[in-house]
């Protein structure tokens, strides 16, 4: 079993993030390594919640032009998980 902290890196913060809150469904930033039962454990074993889906979605990074040089680079790419909970459960992330 891997680390909960390892898996998850960090929640996203968006406007569709927080419209998706209001419907049990939060949206994190995950190890690109990580499968889907990973973040399952980790959502549970990190917040005390019960999960009951979980989707991944892979995103390429953009790519960049530096202004002063002209090089071409890209930002990294992200690995995301979008986690719906069980009814009743909650994830009290940004209210104090």
């Amino acid at each position: 079993m891997r680390d909960p902290n390892a898996v998850l890196i960090r929640p996203v913060i968006s406007e569709k993030s927080y419209a998706l809150m209001d419907r049990n469904v939060y949206v994190f930033v995950v190890d690109p390594r990580a499968n889907k039962i990973d973040v399952r454990n980790a959502v549970e074993r990190t917040f005390g919640v019960r999960v009951d889906q979980v989707n991944t979605l892979n995103r390429k990074g953009k790519a960049t032009r530096n202004r002063r040089t002209n090089t071409v680079g890209h930002r990294p790419n992200t690995k995301r998980a979008i986690v719906t909970l069980h009814p009743g459960d909650k994830i009290d992330l940004f209210e104090s």
